[in-house]
């Protein structure tokens, strides 16, 4: 099992203490040292007061706070969890993505999704029906820029004639990418464009808001892994990975010592699911409980 620490860049009520640049740096060292294999970070450039009133979240730009960490570590990964891509040019996207696989050694996770929050979509001026084709057109235009070759496209509304973007990505071909979202969409374009999964977990009744089926249940997790690995397997793909945040889990969670025991129990049971990277989201009232959090999940869980 793998481990990833969410970087709390939520945190905006408490800028001194998590939206600093030596607060990134504070967390990241601190996952890193404590064994995880990942940091993340979240993508909502203008959210709805609406949305923000029922738990939902800001956050930093995705790809200047995962450069921050890059520059503090020298091993754990930097996942996008998630970026959401029809948000955003796809060429711009890529050249950012590239920009921080160069400088961080090829460290970048690309995770991305469709979204789900039409209001923001509109604030963006974007469309929200036609989101998942432009999600296909995006990463089809994207791993052609990636190839560091001369590209000609014609892919309206892009017209690319003989273009070329350097550096390429450090890691060939490209950033490992993953998909988020619980549906059967979600898992197809992990086998026609990725390499990895990220479900996560969902009352089935937040389903219409999310527009994403629940996810309640380990057997269901189950069967939803070895669906996408039948999939890929079908397909002549290699084995994807698959990343999700622990059930009773949330973003907003502090957790506890006794939630670290218990999920330490509960390894064993999402490895044989065939989950092989747990996200772990960590929060906190200041940065010093936050970094001793860190620590003890890191004797508590990973070194077991």
């Amino acid at each position: 099992m793998r481990y990833v620490l969410g970087l709390p860049t939520d945190q905006v009520d408490r800028p001194t203490e998590f939206l600093t640049a030596d607060a990134v740096a504070d967390v990241a060292r601190a996952a890193e040292d404590a064994g995880f294999d990942a940091v993340s970070v979240t993508d909502h450039p203008f959210p709805q007061d609406k949305w923000l009133s029922r738990g939902g979240h800001q956050a930093l730009d995705p790809m200047v706070a995962l450069s921050f960490a890059a520059a503090s570590t020298t091993r754990v990964r930097l996942l996008t969890n998630v970026f959401v891509l029809p948000y955003h040019n796809p060429f711009l996207t890529a050249r950012a993505v590239a920009s921080l696989d160069v400088l961080s050694g090829g460290r970048v996770i690309f995770g991305t999704a469709v979204g789900y929050l039409r209001s923001e979509f509109a604030a963006l001026g974007l469309g929200y029906e036609d989101r998942g084709a432009r999600t296909d057109q995006a990463l089809r235009l994207m791993k052609a820029a990636w190839s560091g070759e001369s590209v000609t496209i014609e892919d309206p509304p892009y017209s690319v004639v003989e273009h070329t973007m350097r550096p390429a990505p450090l890691q060939s071909p490209h950033p490992p990418i993953w998909f988020g979202g619980n549906s059967k969409r979600a898992i197809r374009r992990v086998v026609e464009f990725g390499q990895g999964w990220m479900p996560m977990p969902q009352p089935a009744a937040a389903a219409k808001l999310t527009r994403t089926p629940g996810l309640e249940t380990i057997d269901e997790l189950a069967d939803r892994i070895q669906y996408l690995r039948s999939s890929a397997l079908d397909a002549g793909r290699d084995r994807p990975d698959v990343c999700f945040v622990p059930f009773g889990m949330r973003m907003t969670d502090s957790p506890d010592l006794d939630t670290f025991d218990q999920l330490g129990q509960d390894v064993g049971t999402y490895a044989e699911a065939g989950v092989d990277w747990l996200s772990v989201p960590f929060s906190g009232t200041d940065r010093d409980s936050l970094l001793k959090s860190i620590e003890e999940f890191g004797a508590r869980v990973i070194d077991r």
